[in-house]
């Protein structure tokens, strides 16, 4: 059955290669996908193949890419390898690519997630010349059924100048009806409230809409997202787990959140699964979920019954967890919304609903500063992502690491973190294997003490806590924060003294 049912852009199909031609060097390019979910899977390489033969023939051929958030090797991956991108926004994950940028060859805008939509209405970042959105199918009268990712493709479909639609016949056709698009966004001064007050409340609609005049090729593909698989959890994944439910409980008995908890919002990877994992074997029930990803630990906690219903941008899958739920697609249906992510990271809506913030970070300093993005404060990983907008406004917001890194090289706890990303004022609770530190309420001096004795691994405790007294004593008119700033910074001399770099 066809799934490109529009009289009009029917007559639009095309090759990847055919669509490749009609993107010319310097345009910024606005790709759909978020997680390696709904990405592109045709034209990255078609066009990654034009770039290397203008490079072969002495041209230089780059182009501004833009997504919704990380995407997969053969997209933005297939590009970096050609030196295709000359710009970034406003997440990667790529290894090709983050050494591209760390070389100063890339300029890369780590944005909030919950930023680039709308900094690309204000007109910050310049024109979007093209955009390259998979859907699932185009409807009779022109409108899309979006695939696995919402992220920015409604603002890339809105903004760009050109659009070329990949039609992927691997995303189930059941995909109509998961989706919540929300077309009430105005600039300022002509902003209105958003009137969503619970996670699973509809204020949109289910489909993408673009102006037919628009499109320039529509690619039909059959491939799959790129599923990454995750580990079962191990000692320390469940260890920290196990903190943080205990301290989900503690928060239900003196009354600071019902029994069924407050929404909650989970970063990717295996902590934030192992987290998962908890709470489906927990005494917590009829639990709701506002948050970016959806990954197999939400799919098992709405099987179980755990999780009621789940609103987020994206999946973020194994191969098990996306063959589950193709299998089981109409169970879900009615439980799981995916929408925009200026909606699902919207300030606004975070703070009304009372998420529960779960996110990973690198290192944390002793006074809660968080940073979740930088290796010696200069080498990015990958980005801020989303967790910036669920901490800075969420009920309750937790950051979760192992103590250590490097086989236990390096500690997590250091004196100064190298780059901030989440200041002091915005951290509520740190977590490692070893403990948890509650830092609402507390003075910098208490926080430190919390720090070092509940979250820093062992071996490093007197050196920290050495460190922080010294500190106070060589400022005795100056002790909120202080520092010793050359020692504190040494700490990271441990990155280099193990090869991270």
């Amino acid at each position: 059955m066809s799934r490109i049912t529009c009289p009009v852009l029917s007559t639009m199909t095309s090759t990847a290669a055919a669509a490749a031609e009609l993107i010319r060097p310097g345009d910024n390019v606005g790709f759909s996908g978020f997680t390696g979910a709904g990405y592109p899977k045709a034209l990255p390489a078609a066009l990654a193949d034009r770039i290397r033969a203008a490079h072969d023939a002495g041209e230089d051929f780059r182009i501004g890419l833009w997504t919704g958030a990380s995407t997969a090797p053969d997209a933005d991956g297939a590009l970096a390898e050609v030196d295709g991108i000359s710009t970034r926004l406003p997440y990667s994950s790529d290894p090709t690519l983050r050494s591209l940028i760390n070389s100063g060859e890339v300029d890369y805008i780590d944005e909030h997630l919950s930023h680039s939509a709308q900094h690309m209405w204000f007109g910050f970042y310049g024109p979007l010349d093209v955009a390259v959105v998979e859907v699932t199918a185009i409807l009779p009268n022109g409108v899309l059924v979006p695939s696995t990712s919402v992220g920015n493709n409604k603002t890339w479909l809105d903004q760009a100048d050109r659009v070329i639609l990949e039609v992927n016949h691997w995303q189930p056709r059941e995909l109509e009806g998961f989706h919540d698009v929300y077309y009430g966004t105005a600039l300022p001064p002509h902003r209105r409230p958003i009137l969503l007050t619970s996670p699973m409340e509809r204020i949109g609609e289910p489909y993408l809409r673009v102006d037919p005049d628009k499109v320039v090729a529509v690619i039909e593909t059959d491939r799959p997202d790129r599923n990454s698989p995750f580990s079962p959890p191990d000692a320390t994944s469940a260890a920290i787990a196990h903190h943080v439910l205990d301290f989900l409980r503690h928060e239900v008995r003196v009354g600071r959140m019902p029994s069924t908890l407050l929404p909650i919002q989970s970063g990717v990877g295996n902590v934030a699964n192992a987290v998962l994992a908890d709470l489906d074997g927990s005494e917590f029930t009829g639990l709701t979920a506002f948050t970016e990803v959806i990954q197999d630990g939400m799919l098992d906690l709405l099987d179980s019954g755990t999780l009621v219903s789940a609103s987020a941008t994206s999946f973020g899958l194994s191969d098990l967890g996306a063959a589950r739920f193709m299998a089981n697609i109409d169970a879900y249906k009615g439980r799981i919304i995916l929408r925009s992510e200026e909606i699902s990271n919207h300030p606004e809506l975070v703070r009304r609903l009372g998420v529960i913030a779960m996110n990973g970070m690198i290192e944390a300093d002793i006074y809660g500063n968080v940073n979740s993005t930088h290796i010696m404060g200069s080498a990015i990983m990958n980005g801020i992502g989303g967790s910036g907008d669920f901490a800075r406004n969420a009920f309750l917001n937790f950051f979760l690491s192992p103590s250590t890194a490097k086989d236990g090289a390096i500690s997590a706890i250091v004196p100064m973190v190298s780059h901030v990303d989440h200041t002091e004022h915005d951290v509520h609770v740190v977590v490692t294997e070893h403990g948890l530190a509650d830092l609402r309420g507390l003075s910098p001096r208490a926080r430190a003490r919390r720090v070092i004795a509940q979250c820093a691994d062992p071996r490093f405790r007197d050196a920290l806590l050495d460190y922080a007294e010294r500190a106070w004593a060589a400022h005795p008119t100056a002790r909120h924060t202080p520092h010793l700033l050359g020692e504190a910074l040494s700490w990271h001399q441990r990155y280099l003294d193990t090869g991270a770099m």
